[in-house]
């Protein structure tokens, strides 16, 4: 399983680490990802998700119904 968030379609990212003699090799910054259970009361059930960090910020925010919408119409969730 890919490591990409299901709400938003966050995924890893690719740069550089840096010496002090600014010598550069590459190395990947990865999501934050956290598997969360969130109720729906509309469809009156569970549903499991590996979400980002920030994610849950928006959940918190905009509701878990708004950002299910927005993500289904992103098509980042096909559920």
């Amino acid at each position: 399983m890919s490591r990409v968030c299901e709400l938003t379609g966050k995924k890893a990212m690719v740069g550089n680490n840096v010496s002090h003699a600014m010598n550069k090799t590459k190395r990947k910054f990865d999501v934050n990802l956290l598997k969360k259970r969130f109720y729906i009361p509309e469809e009156d059930k569970w549903v499991t998700l590996r979400v980002s960090a920030s994610a849950i910020k928006n959940i918190n925010k905009k509701g878990i119904s708004a950002v299910i919408k927005e993500a289904r119409e992103k098509g980042f969730l096909t559920k």
